[in-house]
């Protein structure tokens, strides 16, 4: 027999082999998933969306102390605070610049009132750079719509803290 016949059975062969294989992983269960439509699950430590959480009163949970700022790697926070007529401070200005943000969590955990955290969103964008500056309001905003979210993510997490 020639080179040629061993070469054609070969490859021969190996096409049915190939195929073989193709059709054993064709009828199993797929590994991935149709993402818009279908979400793994997330953990409770993963690092989101920013939002300002609120006492059960609807008061901000915010004492300006600063600390986030402080710790900011990045230096995306900008706090700016004043005295109220009882004593106590609260944010008059609460910035965070998410194009500089570099979602280490540092924030969160300096925070003593669990006031600023990281929440379970992940599909956020914007047409402009602008829009990714989010003052109080739309901080705050988060923290209202993702509040149960973020309880139970602070809850789940408070073991290991």
């Amino acid at each position: 027999m020639s080179i040629a016949h061993y070469i054609k059975t070969f490859t021969l062969w190996e096409f049915v082999k190939a195929h073989a294989l193709t059709l054993k992983y064709f009828f199993k269960k797929k590994a991935t998933i149709n993402y818009p439509y279908e979400k793994n699950p997330i953990s409770p430590r993963f690092r989101g969306e920013h939002a300002l959480r609120r006492y059960a009163n609807g008061e901000e949970r915010c004492i300006a102390c600063k600390l986030c700022e402080a710790v900011c790697p990045a230096q995306a926070i900008t706090i700016e605070a004043e005295p109220r007529a009882d004593g106590s401070r609260r944010t008059t200005r609460y910035d965070i610049d998410m194009t500089k943000c570099i979602y280490c969590g540092l924030c969160q955990e300096a925070c003593p009132v669990d006031a600023i955290v990281e929440g379970p969103n992940m599909d956020f964008s914007t047409e402009t750079r602008e829009e990714l500056i989010y003052d109080k309001a739309k901080l705050l905003d988060n923290g209202d719509k993702w509040e149960r979210a973020l309880a139970a993510n602070l809850a789940a997490d408070a073991p290991y803290r």
